[in-house]
């Protein structure tokens, strides 16, 4: 395929979540035509919230999103870290003056809120469209037998990404023998107490965590946490008579568990290269990571921004894609090693974790590493106003 720079080029994009889509709306605004396949019949997304820092935030308004996903939006005071006697281990304020933004939304809305910008920014959206895997060359191959040729393939099909593994990027895929059971439940003034209910809590007992999180007015993020050999706390539906035992200061919240929610087991991605000729991975398929710093989907959109920034206008598309990995693998790997180290926890005796946690939450070298990502300036962005 002859070079080509700047407008007239053609991009296909295997994928349409957080990762894919931020790509592909950024592409489209620098001048590509953009073709996303998606494999679902629609572009609905597993009710659930999201953790959204100031990185990704910054993400949003460079691509024109910002508006619409920060709608209904919640705002926590602080992240609370409590332990088995419900004594908090650690406060992390956020939102004030001078420091890392956060706010908390439904996921399907940040999803709906990028497939909007995507076809404002001329972006085609194929679903039933199943990506099996590319070539180095330019080639994205659909599951029908179609061979979709373009300046740039991206896969961006998740952890069990196809595309990734035609290309022989792989470098290690790591289970961390933990998980979390994830739901969306209506909030309830009566869950927690008063002071409690605006803020994100996660809560400790042995090796279970539950997660507290407003994600709107009325809409409350559940994750319940525990290890993968623990077999009747990752059942769903969750039994409540186990959680409540594990929980009792949170009975009344765990009365009304109902019977959705799905399991995911945590794990770590790492490739051996991001690109491949004229293929690139991003999203979990390229740096999968626990959710501990609540920064896989900022991730997502950094990296997505910052590769279309790197190829726009590129002379040499293999050579932007390295510059592009260049610039952006650091800090996406300083997120998931810091998330990794903070799910070491999850294994410790109460006590042990509650005295260390204790002290280790007023280090302020250790808490300039955990707000490293949140407070990053990523590629092709400005300040928040």
């Amino acid at each position: 395929m002859t070079e080509r720079t700047g407008a007239g080029r053609h991009a296909e994009i295997a994928g349409a979540g957080i990762g894919g889509l931020t790509t592909a709306a950024a592409l489209a605004q620098r001048g590509w035509s953009v073709t996303v396949h998606e494999r679902a019949p629609n572009l609905r997304t597993f009710g659930a919230g999201i953790y959204i820092w100031s990185n990704g935030l910054r993400v949003l308004k460079a691509i024109g999103a910002y508006e619409q996903a920060v709608v209904g939006a919640h705002i926590g005071p602080q992240f609370h870290t409590r332990d088995h006697h419900n004594t908090t281990m650690e406060e992390i304020p956020i939102n004030a003056q001078g420091d890392a933004r956060l706010i908390t939304i439904l996921r399907e809305q940040l999803i709906n809120s990028l497939v909007d910008t995507c076809r404002r920014s001329g972006v085609e959206i194929m679903t039933n469209s199943e990506a099996v895997g590319a070539t180095s060359e330019g080639e994205l191959l659909l599951a029908d037998g179609a061979r979709r040729k373009a300046d740039l393939v991206v896969g961006a099909d998740g952890i069990n990404s196809k595309v990734r593994d035609s290309l022989d990027l792989m470098m290690y895929r790591k289970h961390l023998g933990y998980g979390a059971i994830r739901m969306l439940i209506g909030r309830d003034d009566a869950d927690v107490p008063a002071e409690d209910r605006d803020r994100y809590i996660e809560y400790f007992t042995g090796t279970r965590r539950i997660l507290y999180t407003p994600a709107s007015a009325t809409d409350l993020y559940v994750a319940l946490c525990c290890a993968a050999d623990d077999a009747a706390a990752l059942k769903v539906p969750a039994d409540r008579a186990l959680w409540t035992e594990s929980f009792p200061h949170l009975a009344h919240l765990v009365s009304r568990f109902g019977d959705a929610g799905r399991w995911d087991a945590f794990e770590v991605v790492k490739l051996k290269k991001w690109s491949k000729g004229r293929a690139a991975i991003l999203g979990d398929a390229t740096h999968a990571m626990p959710p501990y710093l609540g920064q896989g989907g900022g991730c997502a959109l950094m990296n997505g921004l910052g590769l279309a920034a790197a190829v726009a206008n590129a002379a040499d598309i293999e050579q932007a894609l390295a510059a592009w990995e260049e610039r952006e693998r650091p800090i996406t790997e300083h997120t998931q090693d810091t998330a990794e180290r903070l799910g070491d926890m999850n294994f410790w005796p109460d006590d042990l974790r509650s005295q260390v946690m204790k002290i280790t939450g007023k280090s302020r070298e250790l808490g300039a590493e955990r707000m490293k990502t949140a407070r990053h300036a990523p590629t092709a962005t400005e300040p928040l106003a």
